[in-house]
């Protein structure tokens, strides 16, 4: 598909993409030059202070407590004083 370069370098994308990608207004893009090609890709911004969530480590614990919540390892406490019982920590 061809389209065409505008004032300020602006390029519309096609709505059958936009449609097929999900994208809307708004919605941020990276541009690369790959091999002599333009390459946009969709992607989500995510702020500094919430990266931490995002790491590689903190995903993996993510998953090893959402398995553990599937198969019902875990423990209701409805106080502290409960839940420091239920840890070992009782004597605090």
């Amino acid at each position: 598909m061809i389209v065409e370069l505008k004032q300020k370098s602006q390029v519309t994308i096609p709505a059958e993409y936009t449609r097929k990608l999900k994208l809307g207004t708004g919605d941020k893009l990276e541009i690369e030059m790959v091999e002599g090609r333009l390459v946009l890709t969709p992607v989500v911004v995510i702020p500094r202070d919430q990266a931490w969530f995002y790491t590689k480590a903190w995903q993996t614990d993510e998953l090893v407590a959402e398995e553990q919540i599937k198969y019902g390892k875990v423990t209701d406490c409805n106080s502290t004083e409960e839940l420091l019982n239920q840890l070992g920590l009782d004597d605090l």
